[in-house]
């Protein structure tokens, strides 16, 4: 596999893995941006703040093991593989974990 073709294959890694990622982020997110009940509870610091780490994380990841792996066994199968593995396991993780700040619908 030539030079450019595995460098472009890398950008195309993580442009999939940023999609990816954003993708499995917009709905948790979508709370935030609409209100909740007659939109009271909006935050739109998701669209500021956390929008643009999650497209960097989703991006930076899987290139990172593309890379890695690619560097050290010369293998382009198996450096795919380890993108796709990071990303699974890197929207795993995002959707496990994050969850939106919710506040309580009625203050009692």
């Amino acid at each position: 596999m030539k030079e450019e073709i595995k460098g472009l294959a890398g950008f195309l890694v993580a442009g999939l893995g940023a999609a990816a990622a954003l993708l499995a982020w917009a709905p948790l997110a979508r709370v935030n941006v609409e209100g909740g009940f007659e939109g009271k509870h909006r935050d739109l610091s998701v669209l500021y703040v956390d929008l643009p780490l999650v497209a960097v994380g989703g991006a930076l990841v899987p290139l990172a093991f593309w890379m890695l792996t690619l560097r050290r066994f010369h293998r382009p199968w198996l450096a795919a593989l380890a993108a796709v593995t990071a990303v699974a396991l890197g929207i795993w993780g995002l959707t496990s974990w994050w969850a939106p700040y919710q506040a309580p619908e009625f203050g009692y």
